[in-house]
């Protein structure tokens, strides 16, 4: 009898873990989400419709045994490179990674510019 209780004990805490790191992924993941209804927020802060709705697909993914780049991967399919907070670096996406830079290097010859005349 023991033994049972031991292994019931057992298989209690390594699901109770398990639901933990799931809940810790799904924080992670909702928070790496941009809600498509509040402007700003991600979906963790925010409580609209949408957000909950899509914590709660988040969830049932991880619950499926997903991993983390194929619930973003599902998520992308889904709702388009915007439901992302980092977005990858596409064809698309280039102008907002090189834009950055280039105001940063046209600044400093302005700079450098305008030292050189005084």
């Amino acid at each position: 009898m023991k033994k049972i209780l031991i292994f019931l004990l057992l298989i209690n805490i390594s699901t109770a873990h398990g639901e933990i790191q799931n809940d810790k992924l799904k924080i992670e993941i909702t928070k790496n989400l941009r809600c498509l209804i509040c402007q700003g927020q991600s979906v963790y802060d925010s409580d609209s419709e949408f957000a909950n709705s899509l914590k709660l697909v988040v969830e049932d993914k991880l619950n499926e045994g997903m991993e983390e780049e194929e619930i973003y991967i599902f998520l992308k399919e889904k709702y388009g490179n915007w439901i992302l907070y980092d977005p990858e670096l596409t064809k698309s996406t280039y102008i907002l990674w090189i834009l950055p830079l280039l105001l940063f290097l046209i600044g400093g010859a302005i700079i450098n510019n305008r030292l050189k005349k005084n």
